[in-house]
């Protein structure tokens, strides 16, 4: 049986650097990008994953299959200044590299990311995510997410236009009747 752990993480020891690298090499190349159609030169993608981790609107989490990190997730803040709109976050950059689909790191990483931002008091998630990627929209809706909207033109993959769809998951408890 695999050993699957998710971590909400602020550092990155070297060898799980490598590992997300490799792993978001991975789905990119299996159209599973999160902004990228072709994976970029392994030195802009350390930087990107170094990034994450200074920016402190961003909360990244990482799924290991076996103890090798095999995906990962973002929770972002809105900005300080966006006073409106201080009661929403986001679920970006979610993905698992094909060799460790199957075993419900997608899900357990959402639901990672669902948890950390009730937790921290959000009222509302919302995420985007490509028409072609049936899987995560399958994911999103059962745990909830509601489609709002659809972008005709959401992305430019290989010449041609995808159509995006926007989402958003109320995360303020559900309230009961009162017992009779």
């Amino acid at each position: 049986m695999a050993e699957i752990a998710i971590d909400k993480v602020d550092a990155l020891k070297t060898a799980d650097l490598h590992d997300l690298c490799d792993a978001a090499d991975d789905a990119i190349r299996a159209g599973g990008g999160f902004g990228w159609v072709e994976p970029p030169p392994r030195d802009v993608m350390e930087r990107y994953w170094k990034g994450v981790l200074v920016v402190p609107e961003r909360v990244m989490f990482v799924a290991r299959l076996d103890g090798v990190v095999a995906g990962s997730a973002q929770l972002v803040k809105p900005p300080r200044n966006n006073e409106a709109q201080a009661h929403a976050a986001q679920l970006t950059t979610s993905f698992v590299a094909p060799w460790a689909r199957g075993h419900g790191l997608a899900r357990r990483l959402t639901v990672a990311v669902l948890e950390e931002a009730r937790a921290v008091g959000f009222k509302v998630l919302n995420l985007d995510v490509r028409s072609t990627q049936d899987a995560a929209i399958a994911l999103y809706e059962s745990l909830g997410f509601k489609r709002w909207g659809t972008h005709p033109f959401y992305a430019l993959v290989q010449g041609k236009p995808l159509a995006g769809h926007y989402y958003c998951k109320d995360l303020e408890p559900v309230q009961q009747p009162p017992a009779c």
